[in-house]
């Protein structure tokens, strides 16, 4: 059983300037942060880490993408109703629609507005 910290939160992201960066402002908004530079290791993470209570996932990585993570998530008994936030450099027309379809509760294109990002923290942890 999932126990739910409401203010750790788990940072999946291939690139570890945008973790730092993320970390340091959420860090000093009183959230507690973990991080996983692939989606391979965030899985990892999840399955061993039971305080976790919202992902922000990278959706465009190498090896496995926040859409297959997310696609490993619903297919997990366990993990399947994480809250998961995209978070990605892409800005198309289409991909917040296509992340949400994939099972994101919310979508965040970087360079992250930092208020966008706590108004979505704040409504589902």
């Amino acid at each position: 059983m999932r126990t739910m910290t409401k203010d750790k939160i788990l940072i999946i992201d291939d690139d570890n300037r945008n973790i730092f960066a993320l970390s340091a402002v959420l860090k000093a908004r009183k959230y507690r942060c973990v991080s996983a530079l692939s989606g391979e290791e965030g899985m990892e993470l999840l399955k061993k880490d039971k305080e976790i209570g919202v992902v922000l996932m990278d959706m465009m990585m190498p090896g496995l993408d926040g859409y297959q993570a997310m696609a490993a998530m619903s297919a997990d008994q366990e993990l399947k109703d994480l809250p998961v936030i995209a978070v990605t450099a892409q800005a198309m027309l289409g991909d917040k629609e296509r992340c949400l379809e994939a099972g994101a509760i919310g979508y965040v294109s970087k360079p992250i507005n930092i208020d966008t990002l706590t108004a979505l923290l704040t409504k589902y942890i």
